[in-house]
């Protein structure tokens, strides 16, 4: 797979700026590259760490302009990159398999011609499988689930009963939709579970992550709208509608009959009470505790989530604590020196 610089700079559509005669045979991290490997650097702020890395040449901002090494400067760096790394690790082919016979497949599931199910796999009664699916090894689809063209839900993953998966959606490892919902009420004797007749709803090109958890609606769905990305580790509880293109990251727990807007982003361990709404285009912070409605457009932060500025404002105030209170200590000196003083100006009239 070795490639000239020249032609490794046709190939993901940049500028060379240098010697293009370089063999390269590899493409690495700044950390890991060898001498025949080309590396990247995505922004201008990181191109003083080429300095320490053995790379070839790099992968570079347009306008980057002559460096150390030989460079090829792109508009997106990481669009180009991945082009450099698919050269030389090319995905391995996928080859259609059809149905394995050591597949538990029941006699009333409807699969189209090209349908792919792996060895260990369960399909359910009255399950629909759309045209270009691929079920992996060891996954799960129970009953009445339907899944659409071209979407694909890795090993071990957990489709419980009625759940339904969009066009080209993809479902990771260890993922489980459809579990009970956690709705209890108390009564003499302990708990009562609330009515579980729903189901989970994933639109096209949705994606859930490795070991994610949805749970089904009380009496119809829980929806993630089209497109939207969900990472590992993420729980959705039951009743919850999810806008398109959410973008929600790992370990957000979203409470019971919250609903978003449409490219709502949650960062990392945010936590969303019930019933509430976020906007349109509303951001959670990292760490958020959200309590109440999120407007559309606002940008969030901290436990209660409050408006991003008025939150660097707390922290800002805060990082200057022992400063204010030596402050405080000295003023209350102070304060102390002039009363006794006046005390003492009064006693002696």
């Amino acid at each position: 797979m070795s490639i000239t610089l020249v032609d490794l700079a046709a190939r993901v559509g940049g500028t060379l700026v240098g010697d293009g005669t370089t063999r390269i045979t590899g493409a690495a991290t700044l950390e890991t590259a060898g001498p025949d490997d080309a590396t990247l650097i995505d922004s201008a702020e990181r191109i003083h760490l080429l300095a320490k890395s053995r790379a070839a040449a790099a992968i570079v901002p347009t306008g980057s302009g002559p460096l150390d090494r030989p460079t090829i400067e792109v508009a997106d760096v990481h669009v180009a990159f991945a082009a450099a790394v698919t050269h030389f690790r090319p995905p391995r082919p996928r080859i259609r398999a059809g149905v394995s016979p050591k597949a538990d497949v029941h006699p009333s599931a409807r699969l189209a011609a090209d349908v792919d199910v792996g060895a260990f796999a369960t399909i359910g009664p009255d399950v629909e499988i759309g045209p270009g699916a691929t079920i992996h090894p060891g996954a799960h689809v129970m009953a009445g689930c339907r899944i659409g063209a071209a979407a694909e839900i890795y090993p071990h993953a957990v489709l419980y009963e009625n759940t339904v998966v969009g066009d080209r959606a993809v479902v990771h490892a260890g993922a489980v939709l459809g579990a009970h919902g956690f709705g209890y009420k108390p009564t003499a004797d302990g708990y009562r579970i609330s009515a579980q007749l729903g189901w989970v709803e994933l639109g096209p090109d949705v994606e859930v992550g490795a070991n994610t958890t949805i749970d089904r609606g009380t009496y119809g769905p829980t929806v993630i709208g089209a497109g939207s990305k969900l990472d590992n580790l993420v729980m959705i509880a039951h009743n919850v509608r999810v806008g398109r293109h959410a973008m929600i990251c790992s370990q957000v727990g979203v409470a019971g009959s919250t609903s978003t807007g449409d490219w709502v982003v949650m960062a990392g361990q945010v936590g969303v009470r019930d019933h509430v709404h976020i906007g349109d285009r509303a951001i959670l912070g990292a760490r958020s505790g959200v309590s109440s409605d999120i407007e559309a457009g606002k940008t969030v932060l901290g436990e209660p989530a409050i408006d991003l500025r008025d939150r660097k404002l707390q922290l800002a105030t805060m990082s200057k604590l022992p400063e204010m209170r030596k402050d405080l200590k000295t003023l209350a000196a102070r304060v102390e020196a002039l009363e006794r003083r006046d005390e003492d100006t009064s006693a002696a009239a």
